[in-house]
């Protein structure tokens, strides 16, 4: 297709995408909220720096109020409580026959779908590493695995394509007819960064103290338990194995979880969350609500109680607002939780 795919959000997800697009020869077109990000981008370039890749690439880009026309395919690439804002924005854009395709962390789908139509939704599952680092520059840390599929479990050409595109970033992206497995299992390990962010320590060193691994664990249990409530059976990705974490699974088997996960996170540059970035050096919200929240509100639907995420969530306020520092010490607020 000659017509652009339209990414809204130029950040650490969205912008590696457009610059591998771009690059490839695919038209793109990306929307960001930073007018500086927006200039570097269509001027000078986006430089994709790290380990796995480095290089520059101009993409067109421009400021939501300068976008025109109407586009077939919209990958959604904001952070999670902007979602609505976003879909404010874009839906004027949106082709009648068109999709908005969900990058992004959470259960965005429900949100979008609920906004433009469950045929107009497609997920995407994304656990590669990458950091938004100033206007023009994003670091791409590590690999990670990248899924596709239609919500309703469907086999559509568009899905197809849309995997063939995630391709030319990813060659090994898979695409799916139960993406809610995947987005569930990126729940169960979301739930833990954002508990390693409470610290100033590396991933790595979260997940490899023992101290830290009961809380851990905890929280991962209680992510499976709603998504089994949900009805969902969640898939295992880059040391993540929810079956580990699953009511009656054994210790051992969450213990090496978690050594698994210390281990994948040992090979990246991007040694601390995305959460971490906004609370200790972009000084500004997380996704913790729409992420670690929304999961607490969908199992006390299903009465299933959830003392470590909600915990968590306070936790996670308590720093952005100034009440707390990030600290081992912060970390086993959640360890008390399970005394």
């Amino acid at each position: 297709m000659d017509e652009p795919v339209l990414i809204w959000g130029a950040g650490a997800i969205g912008g590696i995408l457009g610059a591998y697009w771009a690059r490839a020869g695919v038209p793109v077109l990306m929307v960001d909220i930073v007018s500086e990000h927006v200039t570097a981008c269509a001027t000078t370039g986006l430089r994709i720096e790290g380990p796995v890749e480095e290089f520059t690439q101009v993409v067109p880009c421009v400021t939501p109020d300068q976008v025109q026309g109407s586009y077939s395919r919209i990958v959604l690439a904001v952070k999670a409580q902007a979602t609505d804002s976003a879909l404010d924005e874009l839906m004027p854009h949106l082709a009648e026959d068109g999709f908005v395709l969900s990058a992004q962390n959470g259960l965005n789908e429900h949100t979008i779908a609920a906004r433009v139509g469950e045929n107009r939704t497609m997920g995407a599952f994304v656990n590669y590493g990458a950091d938004w680092i100033a206007p023009g520059r994003i670091l791409f840390g590590n690999r990670g695995a990248v899924v596709v599929g239609e919500i309703d479990g469907s086999a559509r050409p568009r899905a197809a394509e849309m995997h063939a595109l995630l391709q030319i970033f990813e060659p090994d992206a898979v695409l799916t007819q139960d993406i809610w497995a995947y987005l569930w299992g990126k729940l169960g390990y979301g739930a833990m960064l954002f508990a390693t962010a409470l610290t100033p320590d590396s991933m790595t060193k979260n997940f490899a103290d023992p101290a830290r691994g009961p809380a851990l664990i905890g929280l991962a249990r209680e992510v499976m338990r709603t998504a089994v409530a949900e009805g969902v059976d969640p898939k295992p990705f880059n040391g993540f194995e929810p079956g580990a974490f699953m009511p009656g699974a054994a210790d051992a088997a969450a213990l090496q979880s978690l050594a698994d996960l210390a281990e994948f996170n040992s090979g990246t540059a991007k040694t601390h969350t995305g959460i971490y970035r906004d609370l200790a050096v972009r000084k500004r919200k997380t996704e913790v609500d729409p992420q670690v929240g929304a999961v607490a509100l969908i199992a006390a639907r299903h009465g299933v109680d959830t003392p470590l995420l909600r915990r968590l969530v306070e936790l996670i306020h308590d720093i952005e607002d100034g009440r707390r520092e990030m600290s081992s010490e912060t970390f086993h607020e959640l360890t008390r939780v399970l005394a």
